[in-house]
């Protein structure tokens, strides 16, 4: 989760003030005592939360499902619409006219523009997390997976 800040925040966080940026992971963690995983977006190829979004604030570029926080009015639809339970609505840094913070929905972004990898998978620990491209997952025949899963 620190990563994601570090990769979107573009600043050195913890040599600045802490109410200086905006802490807004793209990704949380569910946690138990017996297991640990990342809620993330699933970049759908058809987005329910796409579909839901009232201010066109949600696109689809290049297999990536990117959030406009300049669009998007906080609404909440898409947190609704989301089967997976990945998009969450966080405070921003901006103070609308009426003297309230500005809420804006927000979810992975692979890091779309910022690197070639993600920056959770790049700094995961156990090498848990991997982005799996199209044409990786269309090589992975069934027959493949099966005799993978026998092994």
């Amino acid at each position: 989760m620190i990563s994601c800040v570090v990769a979107h925040e573009g600043k050195r966080i913890f040599e600045i003030d802490p109410d200086g940026y905006a802490f807004n992971p793209k990704l949380f963690m569910v946690k138990t005592a017996a297991v640990s995983a990342p809620v993330q977006c699933r970049h759908c190829e058809n987005p329910a939360c796409m579909a839901a979004c009232t201010s066109d604030a949600i696109k689809v570029i290049n297999n990536v499902v990117l959030i406009d926080p300049k669009k998007c009015i906080g609404c909440k639809n898409c947190v609704i619409a989301c089967p997976f339970g990945a998009v969450e609505i966080v405070e921003t840094q901006e103070v609308q006219a009426d003297g309230t913070v500005k809420k804006v929905a927000n979810k992975c972004d692979l890091c779309a523009g910022l690197s070639d990898t993600p920056s959770c998978v790049r700094v995961c620990p156990t090498a848990a997390l991997e982005l799996v491209t199209e044409e990786a997952l269309l090589e992975s025949t069934a027959e493949k997976r099966r005799k993978a899963v026998t092994a």
